[in-house]
């Protein structure tokens, strides 16, 4: 049975979501997490069928694994173990040539450097520098907004402000301008072009090179790793450890409407009649469309704000393929054969040009492709023998139908096949998922984007999901959005969420009538 009253109300148990209520429960308060699905953790989740292990979204989490909010929970007490394959990495420039990331950045730095040598120096100085700032750097992404304390941190690891100046460039690069200063050479710079189309920014648009210079340092740094037994295992240490806080957890509940009295969120109601009063705060694991379109009175959003959700733009649909092998893939390149991640697709010249067609309305004819090696990094994941492998594609930005999905089904096979010869002799199933397939299991995941939203510039910061403030606050007291379609965005990181509970905490205390007032008028005026 419901309470009938709580403190709080976390709508979705995906990684944000689980970290609320953590956080929340820490402080004290009552925490109610509702989860539509019957099963918890949103697209941090895996099945079991035969002894084949299968994650159904994400699946490597090297964000997961270096996050300071992750970190700061100790989920490794509560069964989390992080698993790796011997590479973190492999990258296919064609069929036979790879460049990899290894554990020793030496051997990365030989990789990428054959050809050209000044481009291992330019990669162990690159690491170099990211290792005195990364927990700076990690801080003011992850765990505050706005980053002023541990953005001084990063200033003077930096040594001072005119290379905060010059950082700050550097981050606002395209991928292709930011790997043509780094090396010469086409190992170096696939690196960094393969990292950045984790995210949907184009390749030769502004701060694409973030993406593919945090992922790179990462990969070096932590590796990419997946949770040993399934991605569920990241999501039930989660809930495990806001359990033991006190956190209540109910599946199978969907949220219908989030009840407003004057200006503040005062209760919730379910699919199924149940109505739970609200003392504190209502946080929403879910997307920005959710939220204002969904859950809230359609009277109550400004018109401003429903003016610019009618320009929101997700990110690429995705196309993804489970797989099951009677053996490994047999990679022309070794490197290939031993990484736990491969991505297939050429240089960053070829990148730039599949990039080009997912704005422009074209199904790639060599699609980009990420491909995770699971049994590689957890031997659990499949019998004995065999290879449990995953891969996934992106459609064009806009194009989600499932005619479309089946034929780039078809080109990831055929395109790895030309990698692989005799890849195909070994499939054992094949099961993909369409953008309709996330978008009917998970809500938040509209037209099969995985990432809240696209993690361009002109949706980033306080642009995100709209023009506002960059904060998980609402213009309704007591309501925030703790999902990723906030700052800092996609990844599996925990920071949404972490930034939702810290912000309601402290709107919660007895500053709370002083800190919130300003930020609360100013985001109501800039929605009206």
């Amino acid at each position: 049975m419901l309470p009938r009253r709580v403190d709080a109300v976390v709508i979705g148990s995906g990684p944000n979501g689980l970290v609320s209520a953590v956080e929340l429960a820490d402080a004290g308060w009552d925490v109610l997490v509702l989860e539509a699905e019957e099963t918890f953790g949103g697209a941090v989740r895996s099945t079991t069928e035969d002894g084949w292990v299968s994650d159904r979204y994400s699946s490597n989490y090297p964000l997961g694994m270096a996050s300071p909010v992750f970190r700061a929970l100790e989920l490794e007490k509560l069964g989390l173990k992080w698993a790796h394959a011997p590479l973190a990495l492999a990258h296919l420039l064609d069929p036979e040539t790879s460049a990899a990331i290894h554990p020793d950045p030496n051997d990365t730095a030989a990789s990428i450097s054959k050809d050209h040598p000044a481009d291992g120096d330019a990669w162990l100085e690159l690491y170099s520098e990211y290792v005195k700032i990364r927990e700076p750097f990690l801080q003011s992404l992850l765990t505050t907004w706005p980053p002023v304390l541990p953005a001084a941190r990063l200033t003077r690891r930096l040594g001072s402000a005119g290379e905060l100046i010059r950082f700050a460039r550097f981050m606002a690069m395209p991928m292709h301008r930011m790997a043509q200063e780094l090396f010469e050479g086409p190992g170096g710079r696939a690196l960094l072009a393969g990292n950045s189309f984790h995210a949907d920014a184009p390749l030769s648009g502004s701060v694409s090179g973030t993406m593919g210079w945090l992922l790179a340092m990462l990969a070096q740094d932590v590796g990419y790793p997946v949770a040993e037994g399934g991605s569920s295992a990241l999501s039930t240490a989660l809930r495990r450890r806001a359990e033991r806080a006190g956190a209540l957890f109910v599946a199978g509940m969907p949220v219908t409407e989030i009840e407003l009295s004057g200006d503040r969120a005062t209760a919730v109601r379910t699919a199924s009649g149940e109505r739970i009063a609200v003392s504190r705060a209502v946080i929403g694991d879910v997307s920005a469309s959710t939220l204002y379109d969904v859950l809230l009175p359609e009277a109550s959003v400004p018109a401003g704000l429903r003016r610019d959700l009618a320009r929101f733009e997700w990110d690429y649909p995705t196309v993804k393929l489970n797989y099951r092998l009677r053996g490994p893939i047999p990679w022309n390149s070794d490197d290939a054969g031993r990484a736990g991640v491969v991505h297939l697709g050429g240089t960053a010249d070829d990148l730039i040009h599949v990039s080009a067609d997912l704005e422009t309305g074209r199904l790639p004819s060599a699609p980009f492709m990420l491909i995770g090696q699971t049994t590689k990094s957890d031997p659990t994941r499949s019998p004995e023998g065999t290879e449990a492998v995953w891969a996934y594609s992106h459609l064009p930005r806009g194009i989600a139908d499932d005619a479309s999905a089946e034929k780039l089904g078809d080109r990831m096979d055929r395109h790895i096949e030309r990698y692989a010869p005799g890849f195909s002799d070994l499939l054992i199933d094949r099961d993909l998922q369409r953008p309709s397939d996330f978008a009917g299991e998970n809500a938040s995941l509209g037209l099969g984007a995985l990432g809240g939203g696209t993690a361009q510039l002109h949706q980033q910061l306080i642009f995100r999901p709209t023009v506002g403030l960059g904060s998980a606050r609402t213009y309704i007291t007591g309501l925030y959005l703790g999902s990723s379609a906030i700052h800092p965005g996609p990844g599996v990181h925990g920071a949404c969420g972490h930034l939702a509970a810290r912000t309601a905490l402290r709107d919660a205390s007895l500053l709370g009538p002083i800190t919130r007032a300003f930020p609360t008028a100013a985001l109501r005026r800039l929605q009206r």
